[in-house]
């Protein structure tokens, strides 16, 4: 019953599909830290808290129902040469999806707030968990065809995927008060996520962007706006002492 704990080849497979779903979980954290943002601050972890929690439980069911998902891929019609399936549907929906949040958001910014002032609170709490669940529906296929890839046992991708939701749960609350508390930062992130809309529209067409790339271009511009940030903080130091 206990021989898992002294096989090598099952604790690889974990520790190799912990990491993997953490770092599949960065657009996941990103896109929490935004939508969750329009909230009360009181109120910004609650529904984090939810948000993640409902989409643990419909990963851990979807990994019930792999056989199922596997026909997602299969063709539900052809357009113009290009096969189509419900695997490409609900990617290409995303990636709208997110390119269109991503550009609201940053009109959001760019032009003022009156236009969410008229939303009740109540449905407000509403819209984002339910948010936060569809889009990491999108986020979940990705990530159970990789741990079906990786791992053989269903109780090892469930612990994965547990793992890594607990990582988002933690790292979410610091990485959202962060890239509130810096529009520059906010605006660095809703960038992101009109890239990762891209990819997903265009995986959905079979037209593969390695995440590699969007990974490097947002460190990259991450760390440029960290020296920008410690640059200002130093100014700010020198007109005080003056």
């Amino acid at each position: 019953m206990f021989e898992w704990v002294t096989d090598p080849a099952i604790w690889a497979s974990f520790l190799t599909l912990s990491v993997l779903e953490i770092v599949l979980g960065i657009d996941n954290i990103i896109f929490l830290s935004i939508i969750c943002g329009r909230l009360p601050k009181a109120k910004q972890a609650f529904a984090r808290t939810v948000g993640l929690a409902l989409a643990l439980v419909m990963r851990v069911l979807l990994l019930g129902l792999i056989a199922w998902i596997a026909h997602l891929k299969s063709t539900l019609f052809t357009i113009l040469g290009q096969d189509i399936s419900w695997s490409d549907i609900i990617l290409i929906g995303g990636g709208l999806f997110l390119l269109y949040k991503a550009t609201m958001e940053i009109h959001h910014e760019m032009e003022g707030k009156h236009e969410e002032e008229a939303k009740p609170k109540a449905n407000m709490m509403a819209m984002v968990i339910m948010q936060i669940v569809a889009i990491d529906l999108v986020f979940s296929l990705d990530s159970i065809f990789t741990a079906v890839g990786i791992a053989e046992h269903i109780p090892v991708m469930i612990a994965a995927i547990c793992v890594a939701i607990a990582v988002m749960l933690f790292a979410s609350g610091p990485v959202s008060d962060f890239v509130n508390e810096h529009p520059t930062v906010k605006m660095l992130a809703l960038a992101f996520l009109i890239l990762v809309g891209v990819v997903l529209v265009a995986d959905g067409l079979d037209f593969h962007i390695p995440r590699n790339y969007l990974y490097f271009a947002i460190a990259f511009s991450l760390g440029v706006e960290s020296l920008n940030l410690v640059t200002a903080k130093k100014q700010r130091k020198k007109k005080k002492a003056k």
